[in-house]
């Protein structure tokens, strides 16, 4: 697994694929209290590319240029998994998505009917033969400098998707 880190936006030199795994990190999961803190993304290379969001970044206008021209490729598949969270909070802070959306969740619900369990780790388990460590899901993301563990459980947020929704 490797992990790249950036701050408050990712490189320009960064190219991906017409399928992006997205996820975020976050203090909490009220959108309008708790801040985003990481935005993870991959291209289903193996690589995983972390973009640490500061408190100061929100507050700045005209920000988060190369995100903000991931995000509105229209050509470009947003992958994730709990969509619904992740465009919320990305649609507040960063701006709005274009282009086709996918939840592998959604996709292991409607495809999975025999059980309940369709989080993250139960479908690398279940589907890839991956053990993922959680530990790290509540820890605090507002850090000035995350731990390793941190990033690598990010990491692998994102470095899975691609092959679950195949």
């Amino acid at each position: 697994m490797t992990y790249f880190l950036y701050h408050d936006d990712i490189s320009s030199e960064v190219k991906f694929g017409d399928v992006i795994a997205i996820d975020t990190e976050t203090m909490g999961l009220n959108i309008n209290r708790d801040r985003l803190c990481l935005i993870q993304l991959s291209s289903g290379d193996g690589n995983a590319h972390l973009v640490q969001i500061s408190k100061k970044s929100l507050e700045k206008e005209n920000n988060f240029t190369n995100l903000k021209n991931i995000f509105k490729n229209p050509n470009s598949t947003k992958l994730f998994h709990f969509a619904r969270f992740d465009i919320a909070v990305i649609e507040k802070n960063i701006c709005k998505l274009d282009g086709p959306l996918y939840c592998t969740k959604i996709a292991s619900k409607l495809s999975r009917t025999f059980g309940a369990k369709h989080g993250l780790a139960d479908l690398c388990k279940d589907l890839l033969n991956l053990e993922l460590d959680k530990q790290n899901q509540t820890s605090d993301w507002g850090l000035e400098n995350l731990s390793k563990s941190q990033l690598k459980y990010a990491a692998s947020d994102v470095l899975y998707l691609h092959q679950i929704k195949k």
